[in-house]
C-alpha cells in the first residue's frame, strides 16, 4: 500500500501538497495522521471530491510506501509514525522547510527552502509538462498565498510567484483566496483576539523588538493561527509568539518577517516545526509560565545581544562569606549544582574554591577546615564591558573556568567556561535564567491600581499602605503587598491580611516601620521574616524577598534574598504571585509577571511549575481550599500534577504541624464540606488516618454540624466558638478515641490542644449516651409559666431540665455544637439550645455565706443543699430567694 500524508493540525499547504503529489502517485491512498485547520475542513465540505481515508480504516503494517508532505520530523506525523518501523519501507519526503534535528531521512527527498511546499510541486509539475483542472489550480493558489502571507513573509522566493503565476494560467480564481483566508471573526474570536493584545509584552533583544502574547481558552479555538495572523496585521508586528491554553495543553504559534528572527528554530526546541516566518507547536506538561521562561531563554539563544561581558554573566552571585568551613562550602556548592564558588566580603572577591578542590578535601578529613586555607587567590577578573574574545582568552587560554566580573572593583557577576560553551554552541542554560537579573529583561505587567486601592481599601488602610512605601524609601528599599490581599483587591473581596515583600533587608525594615508606627516587631532570623504588631492590634508580616529550595522533597523551605520576581515565581499558584508597589514613585502599581490576572478573571487555581506540588505537598490542600472558597476550578495540568505527588507518596517526609495548619484552613472556611468532599476526591482523608472514610453517616454528622454553627452565630452571644475546632471534631468523629490521638501525634498537635479536644470529644460523647432517646418538656420549650409539668411522647421519654443541666455542665462550646452535630437529634438539639439560651447562666438567690447566716452546717452539707437549691431553680420549682428559703425549710422538715 502507498500511502499519502501530512503534519498534524494541517493546513492549506499541507492539504494542497497532497492533493498535488498524488498526481505522481496516483495509486496512492491519501490520509490525515489528525485534525486540520478549521478553514481547511470548511474547504473540504464545501469540495468533498478529494479521497480521503479515514485513519482508523488504514492498516498502517500494509504501508509499503510512505509519501510525506511539508514535515519531515516524524512527531508530526502523529500515529503514521509507526510506519517507519515497517519492514522494507520507502519514504518519500516533500518539504520546503529548513533542515533541523531529528528530521526523517527518505529514498527519495525533494527539499526545497521556499515559501510553501505546493510551490515544489508545481515546478515538478511544469517540469514534466502534468496539467491539472481549475479546481486543482484553485486549491494550490490558495495554499500559496496562505503560506506566505500572500507574498509578504521574509520566506517568500520568486519560485512561488512563478507558481501562482502558472496556476492563474491554469483556471486558478484569487477570488476563492479571501473566501478561505479572510473570514470574519466571530463574537469568541474577536474577544479572545482582544485579551491577546491587551496581554501583549514587546521584549527587545539586539534592537529587534518581539510580541509575545498569552491566553487562557475555555475551549478548543480552532482559528488561533488566524488571529495571530489577524493581530500582527492589526498592529503591523514583524515578530510575533503566541502561547495560549486549551485544556491541559499549550499551542505555540509563531510568525516572523524578518529574516533576523527563524521562528522555526525556536518551534523545534517546543517539539514542533515550521519554516522561518511561520511555525507552530503543541506544548505538553508544562505550565504557562514554565513556557513562556523558556520561550524567553529560546529567543536569547536564537537572537543573541552583543557579546559582552555585562550581558553574558550570570546574576546575582551565589557566593560565601570568609570563614565559612569545607563542609559547608560542599553543602552550598551541592545545593546549587555550581562548580565554583567564589568567597566575597563587602562585594569584593576575596578568593574562589571549586568542587574538586573540596571533595579532595573532605576525602582527607579537612571538612572542619576554613575554606580560606585552600581557596584560589590568583585568579583574573574582567570588566562589564569584556568582549567575547576577552572572555575566550581567560577561560581557554588561561585555563580559568570562573571568571568574576567587577564593576569599580565589585563583584556583579560571573562567567562560566559552561556558559561560554552554552553560547559557542548557541544552547541555552537548562537553569530558569529568565528569572535572574542578569542578561535576561524582567518585564512585569504594569498596570495602575491608584484608583481601585482608594475605592476599596479604608482611609487608614491607605494611610498604612502609604507609610510602608515611605518606610522602604528611606531605607533605599523596595517595599510590596503581595500575596492574597493584591488577589482579593483584584477580584474585590474583602481581606484583612496585609504581607509586605521587602527588597532589601526585612528584619530592619520590619523594626524601622514599627518605630514609625509606634508598634512592635517579632522576628524569624531563620526565614528573614517579621510581623509588626500595632497598638489597634493589626498585624502586618513583613517578608525579605526570597527564593525558596528544599532540601529533599516536602521538606520545610530554605530561604535565601532574592528579586521580588523571584519570590513571586516561588509561590504556590498564579493568583497569589501578584504584587503592588508600594514605594511612592510607584505606588499602586501592580507586578504581574506570570500573566496571573488571566487566571483570575478564568477562575482557575494554577501552580507555576510542574515540581511545586512534590516540593511542598501542603498545596495540595491549599489549592483545594482557594478552589472552593473562591469558586475556581483546578487547571488540568494542575490536577494532573496534584494527582502525581499523592501517588508518589509525598507525605513520607513531611512536616505535620504545616499539613495540619493547613487543614485548619479548611475547615475555618465559611462551608468547609466542599472541600472535604474533593479531600475525599483526591483520596487524601486515609492520609489523614486510614480509619477515616467519607461515608453517608459522616456526611449527616458534617451537614448537622454546618447547621448547629449557622444557629449559634445567629444568637450573637458573647461567647466565641472556634469554628475549626467544631469541624475537626466532626470530621473526626467516627475515630476511636485512641485513633483520634494517633491523628493528633502525626500532625503534631501540641498537648493543650490535643487535651483538650480530647476532652470535648469524650464529654460530648457522653453527654450523647445521656440524652439519647430522651425528649424536652413542652412546658420548657414553649416557657410556659408552669415549669414543672413534663408532658410524655410516645417519641422517647422525659427528661428534667435539672437532668439536662447536669449533662451539658462544663462543656465547652465547641463540644456543645459537635454534640448538636453529632447526633442530629431534635431532643438533643434543644436541649442544647435551651442550655445555651437560658439554663448556662442560670444562679440561685441564696449562696453558701447565706446558708451558713441561716445556720446550716459546714462543708459537704453546704454543697448538697446548693446543688439542691439550683436543680430546684431548673426545674421550676422556686423562682427567687424567698422560694428558695421556703424550699429549704419544707426539705428540712420533710413536707
Amino acid at each position: 500500500m502507498e500511502l499519502i500524508t501530512t503534519h498534524l493540525h494541517a493546513d492549506f499547504d499541507a492539504l494542497a501538497a497532497m492533493v498535488a503529489v498524488r498526481r505522481l502517485y496516483p495509486k496512492a491512498l491519501m490520509a490525515f495522521p489528525g485534525s486540520q485547520e478549521k478553514n481547511v475542513r470548511d474547504y473540504i465540505k464545501q469540495w468533498g471530491q478529494y479521497p480521503f481515508q479515514r485513519l482508523k480504516n488504514i492498516d498502517i503494517a500494509k504501508v509499503s510506501r510512505l509519501i510525506v508532505v511539508d514535515t519531515r520530523q516524524p512527531v508530526r506525523i502523529g500515529k503514521l509514525a509507526a510506519c517507519l518501523t515497517n519492514p522494507g519501507l520507502s519514504l518519500h519526503l516533500y518539504d520546503h522547510h529548513p533542515d533541523a534535528p531529528g528530521d526523517m531521512h527518505g529514498d527519495l527527498e525533494v527539499v526545497k527552502e521556499m515559501g510553501s511546499t505546493t510551490t515544489i510541486i508545481v515546478e515538478i509539475f511544469q517540469r514534466r509538462g502534468i496539467t491539472i483542472t481549475s479546481e486543482e489550480a484553485d486549491l494550490l493558489l490558495i495554499a500559496i498565498h496562505e503560506d506566505t502571507g500572500s507574498f509578504t513573509f521574509d520566506s517568500t522566493t520568486p519560485a512561488d510567484l512563478t507558481a501562482a503565476a502558472w496556476l492563474m494560467e491554469e483556471g486558478g480564481q484569487t477570488s476563492l483566496i479571501s473566501q478561505f483566508t479572510a473570514q470574519e471573526l466571530s463574537s469568541a474570536e474577536l474577544g479572545l483576539l482582544n485579551e491577546m493584545i491587551n496581554g501583549a509584552v514587546t521584549y527587545t533583544i539586539r534592537g529587534i523588538q518581539m510580541v509575545v502574547a498569552k491566553v487562557n481558552a475555555p475551549a478548543y479555538v480552532d482559528e488561533f493561527a488566524r488571529l495571530v495572523r489577524k493581530f500582527m496585521v492589526l498592529e503591523n508586528i514583524n515578530v510575533i509568539f503566541a502561547l495560549a491554553r486549551m485544556g491541559d495543553r499549550i499551542y505555540f504559534i509563531a510568525r516572523s518577517r524578518m529574516a533576523e528572527v527563524n521562528v522555526g528554530n525556536i518551534a523545534q526546541e517546543f517539539g514542533g516545526g515550521g519554516h522561518a516566518s511561520a511555525a507552530s507547536a503543541t506544548i505538553k506538561d508544562q505550565t504557562m509560565v514554565e513556557a513562556e521562561e523558556k520561550l524567553v531563554r529560546l529567543l536569547h539563544k536564537y537572537v543573541l545581544p552583543e557579546s559582552r561581558a555585562l550581558d553574558l554573566m550570570s546574576a546575582p552571585v551565589i557566593c560565601a562569606a570568609p570563614g565559612i568551613t569545607i563542609n559547608q562550602a560542599h553543602e552550598k556548592l551541592t545545593r546549587y549544582s555550581i562548580t565554583v564558588l567564589p568567597i566575597i566580603a563587602r562585594e569584593q572577591v576575596l578568593g574562589l574554591i571549586s568542587r574538586r578542590v573540596v571533595e579532595k578535601a573532605i576525602f582527607h578529613g579537612l571538612g572542619e577546615q576554613p575554606v580560606d586555607d585552600y581557596m584560589t587567590t590568583d585568579f583574573a577578573v574582567l570588566p562589564p564591558s569584556a568582549t567575547m574574545a576577552d572572555i575566550q582568552e581567560v577561560i581557554i587560554g588561561h585555563r580559568q573556568r570562573f571568571i568574576p566580573v567587577l564593576d569599580a572593583d565589585k563583584v556583579i557577576g560571573v562567567i562560566t567556561r559552561t556558559d561560554l560553551l552554552n553560547i559557542l554552541i548557541k544552547d541555552p542554560a537548562h537553569s530558569p535564567a529568565a528569572l535572574h537579573q542578569g542578561s535576561q529583561p524582567s518585564l512585569e505587567r504594569h498596570r495602575n491600581l491608584h484608583s481601585l486601592l482608594v475605592g476599596s481599601l479604608s482611609k487608614k488602610m491607605m494611610r498604612l499602605l502609604c507609610t510602608i512605601g515611605e518606610v522602604a524609601h528611606a531605607c533605599n528599599y523596595r517595599a510590596y503587598a503581595v500575596g492574597g490581599f493584591v488577589r482579593d483587591l483584584l477580584i474585590k473581596s474583602a481581606n484583612l491580611d496585609l504581607d509586605i515583600v521587602v527588597e532589601g533587608d526585612g528584619i530592619a525594615f520590619a523594626h524601622r516601620l514599627a518605630a514609625e508606627l509606634g508598634g512592635r516587631a517579632g522576628v524569624h532570623e531563620k526565614f528573614n521574616t517579621a510581623v509588626v504588631k500595632l497598638p489597634d492590634g493589626f498585624k502586618i508580616d513583613v517578608a525579605t524577598a526570597r527564593l525558596e529550595y528544599y532540601e529533599y522533597p516536602a521538606a520545610m523551605p530554605t530561604v535565601e534574598l532574592s528579586s521580588v520576581k523571584l519570590d513571586l515565581f516561588r509561590r504556590d499558584f498564579t493568583i497569589n504571585a501578584m504584587a503592588i508597589h508600594l514605594n511612592p514613585d510607584k505606588f499602586g502599581l501592580l507586578v504581574d509577571f506570570f500573566n496571573c490576572q488571566n487566571d483570575l478573571r478564568d477562575g482557575q487555581i494554577r501552580v507555576l511549575h510542574n515540581l511545586s506540588f512534590v516540593e511542598d505537598p501542603t498545596r495540595i490542600f491549599r489549592a483545594i481550599r482557594f478552589e472552593q472558597r473562591l469558586g475556581f476550578k483546578l487547571g488540568k495540568l494542575t490536577a494532573k500534577l496534584m494527582k502525581n505527588a499523592i501517588k508518589m507518596n509525598m507525605y513520607e517526609r513531611f512536616s505535620g504541624g504545616r499539613f495540619f495548619y493547613e487543614l485548619q484552613m479548611i475547615l475555618a472556611e465559611e462551608n468547609p464540606q466542599p472541600a472535604i468532599y474533593r479531600l475525599n476526591q483526591f483520596k487524601l482523608l486515609p492520609f489523614l488516618h486510614p480509619a477515616l472514610r467519607l461515608e453517608q453517616g459522616l456526611k449527616k454528622i458534617l451537614r448537622e454540624t454546618h447547621r448547629a454553627l449557622a444557629w449559634y452565630k445567629r444568637l450573637y452571644l458573647d461567647r466565641p466558638c472556634s469554628e475549626w475546632r467544631v469541624f475537626l471534631l466532626a470530621l473526626t468523629a467516627r475515630l476511636k478515641p485512641t485513633q483520634l490521638m494517633e491523628f493528633f501525634v502525626k500532625f503534631e498537635v501540641g498537648d493543650r490542644e490535643r487535651q483538650r479536644r480530647m476532652a470535648d470529644k469524650l464529654t460530648a460523647e457522653r453527654a450523647a449516651l445521656g440524652l439519647a432517646g430522651k425528649i424536652i418538656p413542652k412546658s420548657r420549650r414553649r416557657k410556659s409559666k408552669n415549669t414543672s409539668v413534663l408532658l410524655h411522647k410516645p417519641a422517647g421519654e422525659p427528661i428534667k431540665v435539672s437532668e439536662i443541666y447536669r449533662l451539658l455542665y462544663g462543656l465547652s462550646v465547641e463540644a456543645l455544637l459537635y454534640l448538636m452535630g453529632l447526633t442530629g437529634d431534635k431532643g438533643t438539639e434543644q436541649a442544647v439550645s435551651l442550655y445555651v439560651t437560658r439554663l448556662r447562666d442560670v444562679k440561685t438567690s441564696l449562696n453558701g455565706r447565706d446558708l451558713l447566716e441561716m445556720g446550716y452546717g459546714p462543708g459537704p452539707e453546704i454543697g448538697l443543699l446548693l446543688t439542691t437549691l439550683l436543680n430546684a431553680r431548673l426545674d421550676g420549682l422556686v423562682k427567687n430567694r424567698a422560694e428558695e428559703e421556703k424550699f429549704l425549710q419544707e426539705q428540712q422538715t420533710g413536707s
